[in-house]
């Protein structure tokens, strides 16, 4: 007959191959409680289940995070609403309830710099995140350079299949930096892929009439516009610079 020990030892390998590292934690301690509580054979079990299953949940919504890429951790819950344009405090609210994803509709943030934009954009990735949707974080320049950088490796094909997969994709800072043709047709045409079907997120420093500045083609303007726009939410963001405010606040703090 098996010892205590040498069955204890089996369980600890077993939690390895099986990749159950809660249980593998927590076993014991739960075998103690259920001897004490007389736990059914039923109780302990779903006992340890529910401790594997809340960790993996929890690893999950770390490593979607991770893998999202975003350059910092801005959560919705750390905006000063009342200090954001009005438009954005209006339709907050709505955004937050991550329909737009459900849905596959655009959320479009245009308006001056340091009013909220990416802080908007990241919270709601990180909210998507949590919510057990695949995300991905990129600069609008990165995100035209890993285009350009697939194309010369062939591997066009392989990336576009990768980023159709993604619920939500977050296109930040587009207008910093204008694009010459093929990066131009590379951004419009992966966008185009997601319109209508997956989410994406695209701040802008620019409003759109001022879009031909970074596509140098009217027709491909005018047709990003149209497909990015459809049934989608347009947030005015210009206003007051809500990065200033901080840094302004701060300053005071530190003469007192």
């Amino acid at each position: 007959m098996i010892s205590k020990k040498e069955m204890a030892g089996q369980i600890e390998n077993y939690c390895k191959e099986l990749k159950l590292p809660a249980i593998r934690q927590n076993y014991q301690e739960e075998i103690r409680e259920a001897n004490q509580k007389n736990y059914s054979y039923e109780q302990f079990l779903g006992q340890l289940l529910q401790q594997e299953n809340d960790l993996r949940r929890e690893n999950g919504k770390k490593n979607r995070i991770r893998l999202a890429g975003f350059p910092a951790k801005k959560y919705l819950e750390d905006l000063e609403v009342e200090a954001l344009p009005e438009d954005a405090r209006k339709k907050l609210r709505v955004l937050s309830s991550l329909e737009f994803i459900k849905n596959g509709q655009n959320v479009v943030l245009a308006g001056n710099a340091g009013t909220g934009k990416t802080h908007i954009a990241t919270g709601l990735g990180i909210k998507a995140c949590m919510e057990g949707y695949k995300v991905l974080f990129a600069t609008v320049p990165l995100l035209v350079n890993q285009l350009k950088e697939s194309r010369s490796a062939k591997t066009l094909r392989t990336f576009e299949k990768k980023f159709e997969k993604y619920d939500l994709v977050i296109a930040d800072e587009l207008g910093y930096i204008s694009f010459d043709r093929e990066g131009s047709e590379l951004l419009f045409t992966y966008l185009s892929l997601r319109a209508g079907r997956k989410s994406t997120i695209i701040t802008s420093n620019l409003s759109f009439e001022r879009w031909e500045e970074i596509f140098k083609d009217p027709v491909m303007t005018a047709a990003m516009v149209d497909r990015l726009t459809h049934k989608s939410y347009v947030i005015n963001m210009v206003g007051n610079s809500y990065r200033l405010k901080e840094t302004q606040e701060w300053l005071e703090n530190q003469a007192l």
